[in-house]
């Protein structure tokens, strides 16, 4: 049986990874995996996730099997998160706790493919990396539509223009905030441009929201989401808390569908389980229930996670700073512009290689690098480092 499998390269991010914990050098800079690192160059776990975890350990609740659905609390705030603590859609909200992110998303390709099998997905160029496997794997065609900088947002003609073979039923694909890799939001006026082209040519949004928080804070990253909920009668939203909470290898999440009237809502709820059930059963409760008490700090999470934007903020302008004084291509500033961990850097497959051989700076080929992997003390280097390969094509 096993002579029958295909030979697979290894993953594109995770191979990356492998070579930069091979490379003996001790200055080398891992920019590749979307974790955000503080200045020691490790994740730290939220203060408020660390008392939330103590006080789990304290009630020792039985670990008995949840519902289906994961935990109905943490479901709820989910959804009061995304789509507003007094949002009339919160009635048409079909949401479902999942492993990670990742999980969400290939639980609503899932879906899609019960739901609609001939649907075409349309995702980003460039785009994350797995978004085409996940939805290929669930048997739905994946295309593209390109996802460019306008100088207030996207270019929104472009990418309508890429979305002309679009029909309806069809899936767009979009972040809901600091889009991974180019970190190019829309803005509030590409938002409303973007419900007008779902309606008129009724093509259903998914929203992949995996950095919520990372932009422009908790309320205003979901802005896009809540603007197509409002606007339009179906909706899909993946969510993440790996970021926004540091529960990366918790894998905690939602898939949402919110329906065009509350009559369709049990029945989806009860395809989303179905789905569910046989794939892992049911999620893991003990992140559900740390978030839960997460929440209920919502304050000291806030505060904490503000702090984070914050840091990242500050290192984007270092960075920009620092090329501009070291006379690197204006193309660089660029970044200033974009939200969030991601940024493709303006330097050729050739040039990022140099990166990783000549200094030990570990990018994607494709220029995608993590701003929330560096520290402020590295910023002269990588600065002069990016200066050093923009010079050489």
């Amino acid at each position: 049986m096993l002579q029958n499998l295909t030979m697979l390269a290894p993953d594109p991010i995770w191979g990356l990874t492998a070579d930069f914990q091979a490379d003996p050098r001790p200055q080398k800079l891992d920019l590749i995996v979307g974790v955000y690192r503080d200045e020691t160059g490790q994740t730290p776990t939220l203060d408020v996730v660390k008392h939330a975890e103590r006080q789990l350990a304290d009630m020792a609740v039985p670990k008995s099997y949840r519902p289906l659905a994961g935990n109905v609390e943490f479901n709820a705030s989910m959804s009061r998160l995304l789509l507003g603590d007094g949002a009339n859609q919160l009635e048409r909200a079909a949401t479902i706790q999942t492993v990670g992110g990742t999980g969400a998303l290939r639980l609503l390709g899932d879906f899609i493919k019960l739901a609609h099998p001939g649907a075409t997905v349309w995702t980003t160029d460039p785009g994350y990396v797995n978004h085409r496997p996940i939805f290929e794997a669930a048997g739905l065609c994946v295309r593209d539509y390109p996802w460019r900088q306008s100088p207030d947002g996207i270019d929104v003609a472009r990418a309508f223009h890429g979305l002309a073979d679009a029909q309806p039923g069809d899936i767009l694909l979009i972040h809901g905030c600091c889009h991974n890799p180019s970190g190019i939001d829309p803005s509030a006026e590409d938002w409303t441009e973007i419900a007008a082209f779902c309606a008129k040519h009724d093509v259903i949004p998914l929203v992949d929201i995996a950095y919520q928080g990372f932009g422009d804070g908790l309320g205003k990253d979901a802005a896009g989401l809540r603007h197509l909920v409002e606007t339009l009668p179906l909706v899909l939203c993946a969510a993440s808390c790996s970021k926004n909470m540091g529960l990366y290898c918790d894998r905690l999440g939602v898939a949402m569908v919110v329906a065009p009237d509350v009559g369709a809502v049990a029945n989806t709820m009860r395809n989303l389980e179905n789905l569910g059930r046989t794939n892992y059963s049911m999620p893991p409760e003990h992140p559900a229930a740390v978030a839960n008490l997460v929440f209920n700090a919502k304050t000291q999470w806030v505060a904490e996670l503000s702090a984070i934007r914050a840091r990242v903020s500050s290192l984007r302008t270092a960075l920009c700073d620092t090329l501009e004084r070291q006379g690197a291509p204006e193309t660089f500033q660029a970044l200033r512009r974009h939200k969030g961990m991601f940024s493709i850097l303006p330097l050729s497959s050739v040039q990022m290689q140099r990166l990783r051989s000549e200094y030990g700076l570990y990018g994607s080929d494709t220029g995608r690098v993590n701003i929330a992997g560096l520290r402020a003390a590295d910023i002269a280097m990588v600065a002069t480092a990016l200066a050093d390969a923009a010079a050489r094509p």
